[in-house]
This record gives C-alpha cells, sequence and structure tokens, in this order.
C-alpha cells in the first residue's frame, strides 16, 4: 500500500534505519519524529551497550514505538547501493532479520518500508523483488506482512515483485 507508515497500527513497523540509530532523513527521521522521545532513548542506551559503533547493515534490533500506533519498532540499516558491489544479500537480511526479531517479541504483524529503496539508491523494481523474495522465504511466526511504500511508482514496482512469487 502507499501510505504513511508511521499510522500503521501494527504490532510493529520496521524503521530503515542508519547505522547511529539516532535518526536522520525520511522514514527514520519521520518515526523518530512521531515516535518520541522514548525511542531515541532505548536506541541511545543500545548504542552505549550494544552496538557502540552502530548497527551493522543487515542486522535488526528492536525498541519502543513510543507514541506512535505500532508496539514496537523494529530497526535495521539496509546497505547503500553500488553497481560494482552486489549487496543483494544485505539488503534481504534486512528483511529476514527484522522478521526473527519479530519472532522473537512475538509481533504477529509487521508493517516495511522500501528499506534502501529511498536515499540509499536501491533501484526501485530490484529493491522490491529482493524485499518480497525475502519475506516471502523467510521462516516466520508472521501471520502478516505489509508494505507500506511512500510513492505510486514503488508501490507498482512492489506489485509487480509480488506478482512474480509463485503460489504455494
Amino acid at each position: 500500500m502507499v501510505g504513511d507508515i508511521t499510522q500503521q497500527a501494527t504490532d510493529a513497523i520496521v524503521n530503515a534505519a542508519n547505522s547511529t540509530l539516532l535518526g536522520g532523513g525520511g522514514v527514520d527521521g519521520a518515526i523518530h519524529r512521531r515516535g518520541g522521545p522514548a525511542i531515541v532513548a532505548e536506541c541511545r542506551m543500545i548504542r552505549a551497550t550494544r552496538y557502540p559503533d552502530g548497527l551493522p547493515a543487515g542486522q535488526a534490533i528492536v525498541t519502543t514505538a513510543g507514541d506512535l500506533p505500532a508496539r514496537w519498532v523494529i530497526h535495521t540499516v539496509g546497505p547503500v547501493y553500488s553497481r560494482g558491489h552486489d549487496q543483494s544479500a544485505v539488503l534481504a537480511s534486512c528483511y529476514t532479520e527484522s522478521l526473527r526479531v519479530a519472532d522473537e517479541i512475538g509481533a504477529r504483524s509487521v508493517a516495511f518500508p522500501a528499506v534502501s529503496a529511498g536515499a540509499y539508491g536501491w533501484p526501485p523494481q530490484d529493491a522490491a523483488l529482493i524485499a518480497v523474495s525475502a519475506a516471502h522465504g523467510a521462516a516466520t511466526q508472521v501471520a502478516e506482512v505489509r508494505f507500506v511504500l511512500f510513492s505510486e511508482e514503488m508501490h507498482a514496482a512492489f506489485a509487480q515483485a509480488l506478482g512474480s512469487i509463485p503460489e504455494p
């Protein structure tokens, strides 16, 4: 769906974070602004204890959702797109690791943005195919995976990718 991920009343929403975990632009900035200071406080604690050098690309961690309608925010850092260096596996890991974390916390519904497809420059069709394939192939107890996308162009890319996944 095209929409605002910060308005999703799912158990968890996924933040396309930067490695600092302290907010930024795009989805990351919107989640931090609308979620309020509780998210930043937990992210600062995570940085001070578990990831002093920042969250590595392809990994995922969870915090409260603060003032958001979701219960949790799962933060993941996508790779920056590069034609000369294939990071598709790292991008896929953002989705599978987020779903693994969702299983750990008991989330049954998760809303994802198009990780790495904004400022990190991943081509929409490729980002969509990686996202949909990773989520479809993940071993997870999550009952609903929702892609909440920021534009009609991104929605079309995800719809096409979803249509390419074979029926079970």
